[in-house]
């Protein structure tokens, strides 16, 4: 009796175990998850973006922009302004990015009310470009990133106040102008020479984290 039985229960086990074999072959591979590559943070000390200056040091003729590569740590020539190797513009105080009216990369940016280490990821929508109409990084006292005091005629970066950079090639950054005098002088005063960045900021390669 045993013997009559036991190919039976083969029999009926086989088409199980190939009905099994052919379900775990038909599913889908699962596709592995590439890492973030780890956000390049740095810090930029006394860019000059104040043309030709007086004996005092403030700026008496505006020059073109002065351009800068998140992605390269480095300023661009002005040579290379109508291609995407610069993700942000300097001039006076006003800032542009390589997109819309300014470039013809894929730049945009957003003004953050955060502190530079809470922002873990950059925004991937809501960015505005440079337009006839405006900035994507608005100009005016009190209005983008900085202030304007009219006794002192001061410029001061406004604390918690950061913007998320999306740069020519599509990628992500943030930027937090900390001074706008040469060699950021805790006190500024009238005779400072200004129009002088100095900035951090983090840019990623891959991905949305900013850390």
């Amino acid at each position: 009796m045993k013997n009559t039985f036991r190919p039976a229960l083969l029999l009926a086990v086989a088409p199980l175990a190939l009905a099994a074999c052919k379900k775990d072959d038909d599913a889908a591979p699962v596709a592995p998850v590439a890492p973030t590559t780890p956000a390049q943070t740095a810090t930029v000390t006394s860019l000059s973006a104040a043309g030709t200056t007086s004996a005092t040091g403030q700026p008496v003729t505006a020059k073109h922009y002065t351009f800068f590569s998140l992605a390269d740590g480095k300023q661009i020539a002005y040579t290379d302004s109508n291609s995407t190797k610069w993700d942000v513009g300097f001039r006076g105080t006003t800032i542009i990015v390589n997109g819309g009216t300014s470039g013809p990369g894929q730049g945009g940016a957003q003004v953050l009310a955060k502190l530079f280490a809470d922002v873990a990821t950059a925004p991937t929508t809501d960015y505005a470009v440079d337009a006839a109409t405006g900035f994507a990084i608005p100009t005016g006292s009190g209005k983008g990133w900085y202030t304007y005091d009219a006794t002192t005629h001061l410029i001061s970066p406004i604390a918690g106040k950061i913007i998320a950079l999306r740069t020519a090639t599509g990628k992500y950054a943030k930027l937090e102008v900390q001074s706008y005098y040469k060699d950021a002088p805790a006190t500024p005063s009238a005779t400072t020479p200004s129009g002088y960045y100095t900035f951090r900021y983090a840019y990623q390669p891959s991905g949305t984290s900013l850390k």
